[in-house]
């Protein structure tokens, strides 16, 4: 489960950027695209084992917000919204590969108790 290792690389992270205030953080916020691989409810069970094993984290919610794939067209410039995986553009109908949403897997935003 490649999630326990996301989840602690997440709050490594945090530690090196915020030093001594891990217990002031009540949540972190990510932004994960459909691309990226992580499924939001296997990110969350992970959450709360890593949470177990390091108590120092108890008081941190995580939420997670999942983007989904868009496109722009090489061709008219457009920008659509990829359905079942079907890498169309929706106004010139050619096959579009230029990704631009969808592959992200971000900390978006961190909330402090102060």
């Amino acid at each position: 489960m490649h999630e326990i290792s996301l989840v602690r690389n997440i709050f490594n992270t945090l530690e090196d950027e915020f030093p001594g205030k891990m217990d002031d953080i009540r949540g972190i916020y990510l932004t994960v695209g459909i691309l990226s691989n992580v499924q939001p409810l296997l990110m969350q069970s992970a959450f709360e084992a890593v949470q177990q094993d390091e108590p120092k984290y108890a008081n941190t919610h995580l939420h997670v917000e999942v983007l989904p794939i868009q496109i722009k067209c090489d061709i008219c410039d457009a920008i659509s919204s990829v359905e079942q995986y079907k890498f169309i553009c929706k106004t010139c109908g050619r096959p579009c590969s230029h990704v631009i949403q969808g592959e992200e897997l971000l900390i978006s935003k961190v909330e402090f108790a102060t």
